[in-house]
């Protein structure tokens, strides 16, 4: 049984990217994982994706670009200052991979939720 759509569209594409595949076939699809992936293709860590299935699976060409991504558990609640926090937590080092909030005004990168002043829940990270 599947509890967390997110936690396995983000294993399966860390998965393929570690196996040095071209593609990978996610589902199910949620609201959620497709605003995910729509940042992570803005963000240039995904080539391009598509809905197959009858809109029930998402196929995404992956660049080879992406070392590790995954889903936060627990959702942390974030306040707009402590941003830093938790880059040190799950990235790297300073400036490399994002961090996706979910914020009152729509998901979106821990950079834009930065500009605009808001805090949300943390729900992903990619580097």
């Amino acid at each position: 049984m599947l509890t967390d759509p997110l936690a396995n569209a983000l294993s399966k594409i860390k998965n393929a990217e570690l196996a040095k595949k071209k593609e990978a076939v996610v589902s199910p699809i949620s609201e959620l994982v497709r605003e995910v992936i729509q940042i992570m293709h803005r963000e240039g860590f995904i080539q391009s994706f598509e809905t197959v299935n009858g809109g029930k699976s998402f196929k995404i060409v992956l660049q080879g670009r992406m070392n590790s991504c995954g889903a936060v558990k627990p959702r942390y609640s974030i306040k707009r200052g402590e941003y830093e926090k938790w880059e040190k937590r799950f990235l790297p080092s300073a400036g490399i991979g994002i961090l996706i909030v979910s914020t009152p005004r729509g998901v979106m990168t821990h950079q834009e939720a930065l500009k605009q002043g808001l805090g949300g829940r943390l729900i992903a990270y990619v580097f």
